[in-house]
Parts: C-alpha cells; sequence; structure tokens
C-alpha cells in the first residue's frame, strides 16, 4: 500500500521511505539486544538516500521505547482496560476521517467541473486559438521596461519591413519571421524542463514529441475513487495517438492490520495506455547490436535485441504489479516514483502551469524545500543525547525490527 505523507506525496506503507526507519534501526536493535559493543558502529552511518543514522539518535530512540515499554507494564489491569476503549475511540475517529476524505473527493468532484472553463480558456491561449484582448491580459508585470521594451522592439521592425527595398521573395521571407507567434510555444514541454522532478524524466529524443503536448487535464472518477492524468497531443510524426492517459486508482479506507496508519487517501494501483507507435519512431526501445564468436569454430556473428530505452513515455508503462508482498526493491522504488510524480501532475503542475512555465511556482517549491531543510536540522539538534523527539514509525520499527498494466508496441 502506499499512503500519503506530510509532504503530500504518496509513499509505499510500512516499507522503507525517507520517512520510516532505515535497516539501520534493526541493525542497532539487534546488536542491542545481543549484548553487543555499539562501539563497533560508526559514530554516523549512511543508511541510503541522503539519511544518515548517528549512534546517539539510535540509542535515544531505543532508551525512549524502552521506557514507554516499561510504563506501559507498570500499569495497572484497570489502566490498560481503559487505554483498549479509548483506542476503540479512535478506531472510531479514523472511520470518520475516512467519511471526511471521501466526501473531500467528492466536493473536489464538484469543483472541478467549475474549474474546466478556465482552464479551456488557457489551452485556447497556449495553442493560439484565441488571442486575450487587453482587458484580459491585464496583469501586473514584474518590470514595465520589458513590456516598454516589447512594444519598442515591434515598432521598428514594422518600419524596417515597410523601408525594406529587397526582392519579392525576400521581404516575403522577412514577413513571415516577424509575424507573432501563435500562442505560447513550447508551453508544456518548458515547464517539464522547468520542474526537476519532470526534467529528470525528460531526454533528448522525448523533446521534439512534447512540443506537440497540447494540454494536460485531470479527471477525478469515483467507485473506485481514483484520477486520471490525460495527455492531448496534436497530430505528429511519432505516434497515432490523440490522448496518452494514466490512470491512478487509490484506497480511502483505514487498514484492517493497522488502522491507525491511516492519513488520507493512498493511491494503490496505477494503469498507462498502449502507444501506438509509428514505424522507427518508438524512443522507449532501442536496438543494441552485440558480437557473439563461436568458442569452437572461431566464426563471429553478430546478434541485435531491443532493450528499454530512457524516456519520458515510459511513463505510460508502468510495472505491473499481481502481488503486493512478493515486490523487489526495484519495481517498489519505480512505483513509488511513479505515484510522486502523478499526485505532483495532478496536485501542483495542472492548476498551476502557468506559475512554473515563468519559474514563479518553483521560487516556491525551493522556500519549502528550505524550511524542510531547518525543520530536519532542528530534529536533529533535539534527537541527539537521547532526547527530543521521535516519531511514532519509528519506535514502532525500532522495536520490531521492521525499519499496473500497460504495453506498448
Amino acid at each position: 500500500m502506499w499512503t500519503k505523507n506530510s509532504a503530500g506525496l504518496f509513499r509505499p506503507q510500512n516499507r522503507r521511505d525517507e520517512g520510516d526507519s532505515p535497516p539501520e534501526w534493526k541493525m542497532a536493535a539487534n546488536k542491542v539486544k545481543d549484548d553487543v559493543e555499539l562501539d563497533e558502529m560508526e559514530d554516523e552511518e549512511d543508511a541510503g538516500d541522503g539519511v544518515v543514522v548517528s549512534k546517539r539518535s539510535l540509542l535515544g530512540a531505543l532508551n525512549q521505547y524502552q521506557n514507554v515499554i516499561e510504563m506501559m507494564q507498570a500499569l495497572s489491569p484497570s489502566v490498560k482496560r481503559r487505554l483498549k476503549a479509548l483506542k476503540r475511540l479512535q478506531f472510531e475517529a479514523t472511520k470518520v476521517e475516512a467519511q471526511f476524505y471521501q466526501e473531500y473527493h467528492e466536493l473536489e468532484m464538484k469543483y472541478e467541473v467549475l474549474y474546466q472553463p478556465i482552464r479551456d480558456k488557457r489551452k485556447e491561449i497556449v495553442n493560439g486559438a484565441h488571442e486575450p484582448t487587453d482587458q484580459e491580459s491585464e496583469w501586473p508585470s514584474d518590470d514595465e521596461k520589458d513590456d516598454d521594451l516589447c512594444e519598442e522592439t515591434t515598432k521598428m521592425k514594422i518600419e524596417d519591413v515597410a523601408a525594406d527595398s529587397k526582392p519579392a521573395a525576400a521581404a516575403e521571407d522577412k514577413n513571415k519571421k516577424n509575424e507573432p507567434e501563435k500562442g505560447i510555444p513550447d508551453f508544456w514541454l518548458t515547464i517539464f524542463k522547468n520542474v526537476g522532478i519532470l526534467s529528470e524524466m525528460v531526454q533528448e529524443h522525448d523533446e521534439p514529441i512534447l512540443k506537440n503536448l497540447k494540454d494536460i487535464v485531470v479527471t477525478l472518477t469515483d467507485k473506485p475513487m481514483g484520477f486520471n492524468l490525460d495527455f492531448y497531443f496534436a497530430p505528429n510524426d511519432f505516434f497515432n495517438n490523440a490522448v496518452l492517459t494514466k490512470h491512478y486508482e487509490m484506497k480511502c479506507e483505514p487498514d484492517e492490520g493497522d488502522p491507525f496508519s491511516f492519513e488520507g487517501p493512498e493511491i494503490v494501483k496505477c494503469t498507462g495506455c498502449t502507444i501506438d507507435w509509428k514505424k522507427g519512431k518508438n524512443v522507449t526501445v532501442k536496438v543494441v547490436k552485440k558480437k557473439q564468436k563461436h568458442r569452437s569454430r572461431g566464426s563471429v556473428r553478430t546478434v541485435t535485441r531491443t532493450v528499454q530505452n530512457d524516456s519520458f513515455f515510459n511513463f505510460f508503462d508502468p510495472p505491473a504489479v499481481e502481488d503486493e508482498n512478493e515486490m523487489d526493491d526495484h519495481i517498489q522504488s519505480l512505483l513509488t516514483a511513479d505515484f510522486e510524480i502523478g499526485h505532483y501532475i495532478r496536485e501542483r503542475i495542472v492548476p498551476n502551469a502557468v506559475l512554473f512555465f515563468t519559474g514563479e511556482a518553483l521560487e516556491d517549491e525551493d522556500y519549502e524545500e528550505e524550511e524542510e531543510m531547518e525543520d530536519e536540522d532542528e530534529e536533529e539538534g533535539e534527537n541527539e543525547g537521547g532526547g527530543g523527539v521521535v516519531n511514532k514509525a519509528s519506535l514502532r520499527n525500532a522495536a520490531a525490527g521492521n525499519p499496473n498494466e500497460c504495453k506498448q508496441q
């Protein structure tokens, strides 16, 4: 299962993630149980994914957990009985919370209908189907001098064309160059290249295709809860599809095995679509050649095989998972990243596309990252010396030692 964390992204539940305890928790717990000297460990250990586990933090968390265990054991039977009653109430509150998220999703579906005309107008402006009026274009500029410079440049170009005495063919060519551009060229491609989480996916051979991307539409679904991401493309030389769709299915109910871990809707599944590539245009695969030498005869032959190629369009071919419990780390990592990207496109990119194009939304992202880093630094300072705040997942894991389908043609 994947659940929504404090950053608004989706992560695998009860599996390793930046918000969960790394394997070193298990190692440290086992070392304590076996009375092995912790001094054998390095003062700081790299847990991967940028997580550094210090000996002090491990000891602090383990000591705090031990204190909780001792406190619970010291409670009288009557107090323990009352605590069980409180847990039943907590479970009832969790069910109410699940109902809240379900109704919130229904409210989002209602307001999507109100958002859509605005986004349709955005699509028309981006693709040059509608030229905004002066009133529609009225918005304070960050630098009015830029607007004045633009008007002056346009005026100079018009004067140059009028005074041009070159042959008719040359004059016609110049007039074409001076014609105003329609819409906003490479609108979505620019956004993808501006946003770090997406720019890593976009390869050089993807760019000519993404120049044809005209719009991205989010459609919320119900029964089961989820959403679609529809990517609309102009006719192009690469594939025949007019729309590429990615569907995400969500679950909004507490897990029976761990009901108190419920934090809201969680993505549990995603499916892509079949891309109808034109002959020789499939950028998601590449042909590799390898020479093989016969052991006895010494003859050499060339073997060719098709392998997967890095491409943004692999996004529409997520790995199929039949049994979640048998997923290997690589597949788990791919799906976790996929869910985060899909959620980010839905929640951030589509609603605020123009701000990602201009870079204004990127500035907000930078500020949020700085705040998160400051919070992490403060938590590290509090945890040193065996004190500070240790989250529930860390304690639980420290004690227990626990630290969909699409084909392309």
